[in-house]
């Protein structure tokens, strides 16, 4: 452990009472001087540490950057996030630094964060507003033992692990629209990308990049009427560490399903937080438009559509708008 995160965990042990300088030295066996050094790198990873002289330091208040000590802190996954969190404060692209990580081999479980993306993609190569600090910019690194056509179910298992993450934290009420929207009140608060590299017949691996407005009090005038967040929601900033140790279990939980059981509790999940069967929609797919009510989303994860003539319509991917 680096001297500045023992220093951390001295300062976390001591829980809001003040503590010496010269006690924090022979218990890390560092100097004074050094101590005050990582007291200031501590107060630019956010952390508010009040200093005195005749008292020493205190712990005010964590940081709410997405550290990987702050997210393990608590974290009750066995895999996910457990051993590998990547860290960045600013990045192009989640997803685009968990490919680079995967073809390097990063195992299954891996998280790579930032704080702020500069690109920041949705489907089709859409922007995804990423300011800094207000929301999570998270990817995670899949590689499931199951084959290449299997792999779009992945997106409806993350759906369902962001709304269950949602709504345990915060007792709203959450819809999925499918693909891989997740709504409050009809307006946008997470988008998700998966992303596959495969053999013909075998995965290698699968990126699951999750964007999620947390904190975030106004959105662009092309988004603002269709996007919201939780502060928005609530009127209330929150905590985004909790917010992504809670995603992180509850996607571990709904992935041993999957391993475990198979899709169809999952699939069963998914339709109780939408409300999109039985719906009249147009949705576009490549080159195609469709208008008609949803019959179903099959254990495929695939939407049965039956259109205005009577023709029925397997859906793998598209652009749904709920009429």
């Amino acid at each position: 452990m680096s001297t500045k995160n023992q220093l951390l965990a001295f300062l976390k042990k001591s829980k809001g009472n003040w503590i010496s300088g010269e006690l924090i030295s022979s218990k890390i066996s560092v100097s004074r001087a050094a101590i005050w050094k990582h007291i200031q790198k501590l107060r630019e990873d956010g952390y508010v540490i009040e200093s005195s002289p005749k008292k020493g330091y205190i712990l005010k208040k964590a940081s709410d950057l997405l550290l990987p000590n702050e997210i393990r802190e608590g974290l009750t996954t066995e895999v996910f996030g457990r051993e590998n969190i990547v860290y960045f404060s600013e990045t192009d692209s989640t997803n685009t630094r968990a490919k680079e990580l995967a073809d390097q081999g990063a195992p299954e479980g891996t998280v790579i964060v930032s704080e702020k993306q500069t690109d920041g993609r949705g489907r089709k190569g859409r922007n995804w507003f990423s300011p800094n600090r207000e929301g999570i910019y998270v990817s995670l690194i899949l590689r499931p033992g199951i084959s290449p056509d299997e792999a779009p179910k992945t997106t409806l298992l993350t759906a369902v692990a962001v709304a269950e993450a949602l709504i345990s934290l915060t007792l709203l009420k959450v819809n999925i629209k499918w693909p891989n929207d997740i709504l409050i009140n009809g307006k946008k608060i997470a988008g998700i990308l998966t992303e596959i590299r495969a053999e013909i017949d075998a995965i290698d691996y699968i990126i699951v990049g999750l964007g999620l407005n947390v904190n975030t009090p106004d959105f662009p005038d092309d988004i603002r009427e269709n996007a919201t967040s939780i502060l928005i929601e609530t009127g209330k900033n929150f905590p985004r560490v909790r917010v992504i140790r809670e995603y992180l279990k509850q996607y571990e939980r709904y992935y041993k399903i999957f391993g475990r059981i198979g899709f169809e509790p999952i699939l069963t999940r998914w339709k109780e937080l939408s409300s999109i069967i039985g719906r009249q929609i147009t949705v576009e797919a490549t080159g195609t438009k469709h208008t008609g009510e949803v019959q179903d989303i099959d254990r495929d994860g695939v939407l049965i559509l039956k259109d205005n003539a009577g023709k029925y319509h397997r859906i793998f991917s598209g652009d749904v708008r709920l009429m």
